[in-house]
């Protein structure tokens, strides 16, 4: 581990190691990889409880809530990389030419060497541990840095790394903005940043100067579609759970919805008593409420509430960064609220009476990473999914896409780059070498010179 106090030599110095430690080809081995994930798996167990006072301390989650959208993910994702591992390091047969007769074809992935990944604090110890695993499954070596927004998290992925882990394989580095800007000037192989779009652009900009690839993982406003022909009780249920989750701090939670006209009173109703039954009369006594990260962020969040109606919610304790559950309506397109990712629990409401309106809405906006849509009608289905581009899409539900392994997960346009989860993540950290073996047996003559009139007709036939 890197701590606060460390100058930028510190950090040239684990880099330099972890090159040399990459460069002798140990993490290249798919039974090292195996059992480093293990350890990872091992290591989360055992520190278990202390990552639930990190999360509770930091984010005032539960420890169900810590341990489904956290702990348990992490684990579950270990699990299937381990599953499937194996047959994904295998270099994949593919056909030669037929302009080379005997030739074979073959895909390798091999590890990128050394990679950075830049985590947030919303989910600060899953959203630093997915990537981390995809990496070493992939075979690389990591520098990993925390959000020190999320401070608790941020010391126990540094006391859990350096307890399992040769700071010459994996190295967590603690710090503020200058000890990223500091990482961002160093050479890396790879680099995987979550967080806002403002520092994704600085990342990127980082990055170019070395030419090296990078992964944006940046959110946006993901809009929620609700059609008519729809339960609404459970529909109010899913996205009341979907937005609410860690005081709506998740990058894919619901950002504004968009109700048809018929439904929204409804709706609106049904949302009010699902966020009841979930948190009580009093959300700021609930266990299962979580707390704005910080007075920064607090402050923000409540100015937002004066940019359209107040259906429900709105209260604010300032020294307990608690913000209520909170639905708006009538706000305008221009305000604040739905311009920028309101990145807490505030849920503005607008309505559409034709499905054609949300879509034109939608589409005026910067893509963004997820979108939802609540309908029983697979042609009301299909017509957004077409319509529409997103970084993914939820069918009559929240959130829940994300825990698929076997979907890749990632934004585009305005909401990010690339991919991971699962095979996804495997592939992100990986090169695909391209590899062609060729027969020594013959040679084809027209390929050589001198070239023959008669070749060219020969060409053009083969290659028609």
């Amino acid at each position: 581990m890197v701590g606060r106090a460390h100058p930028t030599s510190a950090m040239k110095d684990i880099i330099e190691r972890q090159r040399m430690f990459f460069a002798g080809g140990e993490t290249k081995s798919l039974a090292f990889r195996i059992e480093m994930l293990k350890t990872l798996r091992q290591a989360i167990l055992s520190h278990e409880a202390d990552i639930f006072a990190a999360l509770e301390q930091d984010l005032n989650k539960s420890r169900v809530d810590a341990y489904s959208s956290e702990i348990g993910s992490c684990l579950a994702e270990i699990s299937y990389v381990l599953k499937h591992l194996k047959q994904w390091v295998k270099p994949q047969r593919v056909r030669s030419s037929w302009l080379f007769p005997l030739s074979r074809a073959r895909i390798l992935s091999e590890p990128l060497g050394l990679s950075l990944i830049l985590a947030p604090w919303n989910y600060p110890f899953r959203l630093a541990i997915a990537p981390v695993i995809a990496a070493m499954a992939a075979g690389n070596c990591v520098v990993l840095k925390p959000s020190e927004l999320s401070s608790h998290t941020e010391a126990l992925l540094a006391k859990l790394i350096a307890q399992h882990f040769p700071e010459h394989y994996i190295s967590v580095v603690c710090g503020g903005a200058d000890c990223a800007q500091d990482l961002l000037q160093q050479r890396f192989d790879y680099i995987f940043y979550t967080g806002g779009p403002k520092v994704g652009q600085l990342v990127m900009k980082a990055a170019a100067a070395h030419t090296t690839p990078v992964t944006l993982e940046l959110g946006g406003k993901s809009p929620c579609i609700v059609d008519e022909n729809c339960d609404i009780s459970r529909t109010a249920k899913r996205i009341a759970w979907g937005k609410f989750l860690n005081a709506g701090q998740t990058c894919v939670a619901p950002d504004y919805l968009l109700v048809h006209q018929k439904v929204k009173a409804k709706l609106i109703e049904e949302i009010y008593n699902w966020i009841i039954a979930f948190y009580g009369e009093r959300p700021l006594d609930s266990p299962d409420y979580a707390r704005i990260i910080n007075e920064q962020h607090f402050e923000r969040l409540s100015a937002l509430l004066s940019d359209g109606k107040l259906v429900y919610g709105g209260k604010t304790e300032r020294e307990a960064l608690y913000i209520s559950p909170t639905l708006m309506e009538d706000v305008p397109a221009e305000a604040p609220l739905m311009q920028e990712e309101i990145f807490g629990p505030i849920l503005p409401i607008l309505e559409f009476e034709d499905l054609s309106q949300a879509i034109e809405l939608i589409n005026q906006r910067p893509k963004p990473l997820a979108l939802y849509i609540f309908s029983s009608d697979r042609q009301t289905q299909q017509r957004i999914i077409a319509q529409t581009s997103s970084g993914g899409v939820c069918v009559n539900d929240t959130i829940i896409h994300l825990s698929v392994s076997s979907l890749p997960f990632g934004g585009v346009g305005a909401s990010g780059f690339g991919r991971y989860h699962g095979k996804a993540g495997f592939e992100t950290f990986s090169n695909t070498k391209s590899v062609l073996y060729q027969t020594t047996l013959f040679d084809i003559p027209q390929r050589f010179p001198p070239a023959r009139p008669s070749d060219l007709k020969l060409l053009r036939r083969l290659l028609k």
